[in-house]
C-alpha cells in the first residue's frame, strides 16, 4: 500500500496540477488569432485577454506575499503599482504565457519548502481596505479555487471560439499518466518528482 503523503505535500501536487493546467489551457489560447484572442465574450471578465491577465496578476499578489512571509520580511508595501497596473500587461498570448510559467514554478518552489508544522503561519497582505492576515494553509486554498474558478472561465470561452478547449477537469490520476507524459516533457515535470517512489 502506498505510504501517507503530509499535508504539505498536497500542495506540491496542487501547484504542479495547476502549472499543468495553465500550461494546457494557454498552449490552447496562442492558437487562437489575436482577434478571437481579444474579442468581447460573457464570462466575469469581458474577454480572454482579460481573464487570463487577471489570473497572472492575482498570482503575482498572493505568490509575492507568500514569499515575502517566507522570508521573514513586511507584506508589500505597495501591490496596486507593482501588480495591477497597468490592469492587463499583457495584450498577447505568448508573453503572457511565459509570465504564467514562471510565477507557477516560483509557486511550485514556494510549496516544496513547506513543511506541516509551519502551515498555520500567518501570511499578510495589504489590501485597499487594511492588511489581511490568513494562515498559509487558507491562503494557499484560496489561490488554487481562484485559479481554477476563472480557468474554467477561459474554458467556457473558448467553446465559442474556433479552438476546442482542453480537457481540464482531471488530477493526475495514475491510469492517464501516459496522457501527460508529452507535457511532462514540457514543462520538465516527472511523476516520481511529484508523487515521490512508488509503493
Amino acid at each position: 500500500m502506498p505510504h501517507a503523503q503530509p499535508m504539505s505535500h498536497h500542495f506540491v501536487t496542487m501547484a504542479h496540477n495547476n502549472a499543468w493546467s495553465n500550461h494546457r489551457l494557454l498552449n490552447a489560447c496562442a492558437r487562437l488569432s489575436p482577434a478571437e484572442f481579444a474579442a468581447p465574450r460573457t464570462g466575469f471578465f469581458p474577454s480572454i485577454l482579460a481573464t487570463l491577465n487577471h489570473i497572472v496578476t492575482v498570482d503575482w499578489l498572493y505568490v509575492d506575499a507568500l514569499e515575502r512571509e517566507a522570508r521573514g520580511e513586511p507584506p508589500h508595501p505597495d501591490y496596486v503599482s507593482s501588480f495591477f497596473t497597468p490592469r492587463e500587461p499583457f495584450d498577447a498570448c505568448v508573453p503572457l504565457q511565459q509570465a504564467q510559467r514562471a510565477v507557477d514554478r516560483r509557486l511550485i518552489d514556494y510549496c516544496l519548502a513547506l513543511r506541516d508544522d509551519a502551515l498555520t503561519r500567518g501570511v499578510t497582505i495589504v489590501r485597499r481596505a487594511g492588511p489581511q492576515t490568513d494562515t498559509r494553509l487558507r491562503l494557499l486554498n484560496h489561490l488554487f479555487q481562484h485559479q481554477t474558478h476563472h480557468r474554467g472561465q477561459v474554458h467556457a470561452m473558448l467553446s465559442g471560439t474556433s479552438v476546442a478547449p482542453p480537457q481540464l477537469d482531471e488530477f493526475f490520476c495514475a491510469m492517464d499518466a501516459p496522457l501527460r507524459e508529452q507535457e511532462f516533457a514540457e514543462l520538465g515535470f516527472s511523476e516520481a518528482a511529484i508523487w515521490g517512489p512508488p509503493g
